[in-house]
């Protein structure tokens, strides 16, 4: 029962990642736009899914909440403040998606409003895999880092990697998702955001050899681990010949790919830690009589969401029109 909910948990994480890191990197990008018709375009490439991407967010907590209260608390013991700042942002960025087109002379407000959100949520999201992956300060089994112990170089250097990565992965959607001008302005973005992903995994690297962190030795007693670094140099292969061939369709798979192996790569270097290098999965499970509890709400509920998402994108497949735009 524990690893159905392992497997339940790693699946909406993934899937928040994938699907929201679209939303958040369009929104980046947005705050680059030079015009209100590129600016329109870009709110309706994402406006059918983008809140149905965040319930992802919504289901991840629930898990960890009710499966693995141990985690849950830990976790908002460590990054009570971050975390809220994250959820501002996130609620900004959704207020902004609804409000601007009711204005006109203020819309600027709420366009700086849109991208900054978005940036401020990515960060905090980058930022607080890097300080789990660095390690939280742990006495006698309970946080003991204080109310800014993530505040690291090294988490900061992972939230401006995220949002790089976000960036890149949401200029694919544009290429995937419109024409002209929009699609032309992302296609060239991808090349500048793919190096600035690469120069921050180097980066990484490299703090992690100089640092010794504990997560190195798990690559090095683990080899299968270099499976997932692989399966992402082929895609990034196979991203940069589609972009040079000006094809639409493939770059977008590609990314996703990349943050699936990136994702892979983590989650199997902290096995079996939830909280690495201190609480295991079987420590943060709650009792059996729980997890059968949520057990029927989980096979009824998770793949009803599985088909809305996959309706809903199969629904809004295709080019959004030039002429469209959110709110009109």
């Amino acid at each position: 029962m524990v690893m159905f909910w392992v497997s339940l948990l790693a699946i909406s994480m993934l899937l928040y990642v994938v699907l929201d890191g679209v939303d958040l990197g369009v929104g980046m990008l947005f705050g680059l736009a030079k015009s209100e018709a590129r600016r329109s375009a870009m709110q309706s490439a994402v406006a059918p899914i983008w809140d149905g991407n965040e319930t992802w967010l919504v289901v991840t907590a629930v898990i960890l909440w009710g499966a693995f209260p141990v985690v849950y608390a830990t976790l908002l013991s460590a990054f009570y403040l971050p975390l809220i700042v994250m959820l501002l942002g996130l609620i900004l960025r959704g207020v902004a998606f609804e409000f601007r087109y009711k204005t006109e002379r203020l819309r600027w407000i709420w366009d700086l409003s849109f991208a900054g959100g978005s940036l401020i949520a990515t960060f905090i999201q980058g930022m607080t895999v890097g300080a789990l992956v660095e390690g939280l300060q742990f006495t006698n089994g309970e946080y003991s880092g204080g109310e800014v112990g993530w505040l690291t170089p090294f988490a900061v250097l992972c939230g401006i990697g995220l949002c790089l990565g976000y960036g890149l992965l949401g200029a694919c959607w544009l290429v995937r998702k419109c024409e002209s001008e929009v699609r032309d302005t992302a296609r060239r973005q991808i090349p500048i955001l793919a190096v600035g992903v690469l120069a921050f995994l180097v980066l990484v690297f490299a703090y992690a050899l100089a640092e010794h962190l504990p997560i190195l030795h798990r690559w090095i007693d683990r080899p299968y681990l270099f499976a997932f670094p692989a399966i992402g140099a082929v895609a990034a292969t196979v991203l940069a010949v589609s972009i040079l061939n000006h094809n639409d369709y493939w770059p977008f798979y590609m990314v996703g790919l990349i943050f699936e192996s990136a994702f892979g790569t983590l989650a199997l270097s902290f096995w079996p830690y939830m909280i690495p290098f201190q609480i295991t999965v079987d420590q943060a499970a709650a009792p059996q009589s729980s997890l059968m509890f949520m057990f029927w709400g989980g096979v009824v509920v998770f793949p009803l969401m599985l088909l809305y998402t996959v309706v809903s994108y199969r629904v809004f497949r295709g080019k959004v029109r030039a002429s469209a735009g959110y709110g009109h």
